[in-house]
């Protein structure tokens, strides 16, 4: 990656992104953005017992989540992502739910999403000593 991208992008940069979705709200171009910076993408993935799978075995460093993982809600993986403090954002084409707001994870409502939102969210703000 080149030193002129801005500092949001290189936050990207060789991170594992779990995106567990049960439709496509992150778009596929915004996909193909991420994986442009260096991200790998891992996903989507639609099952909550795969991507919690994932996340015990510490295989991501940083998760996008819908709300609702036909048939459930996302909420068990969510509180797995606390205890091993993985940062993670809840991706959502509406207004965000009373039950997202007692998570630690920043609430992304509306489309189409900010990569530099996404990056400030996960990772912090970035450092230009780093």
């Amino acid at each position: 990656m080149d030193g002129s991208a801005p500092l949001f992008c290189q936050m990207f940069s060789g991170k594992r992104l779990l995106v567990a979705e049960s439709g496509y709200f992150l778009a596929d171009e915004v996909r193909q953005k991420l994986r442009e910076l260096g991200a790998m993408i891992v996903g989507p993935i639609h099952n909550l017992e795969y991507a919690s799978d994932l996340i015990e075995a510490n295989d991501v460093d940083a998760a996008i989540l819908d709300l609702n993982l036909e048939p459930e809600q996302v909420f068990p993986l969510v509180e797995r992502l606390d205890r091993q403090k993985i940062p993670y954002l809840f991706a959502l084409g509406g207004e965000p739910i009373d039950a997202s707001m007692k998570f630690t994870g920043f609430v992304l409502s509306k489309r189409p999403v900010a990569l530099e939102h996404i990056a400030k969210a996960l990772f912090g703000t970035p450092d230009k000593d780093t």
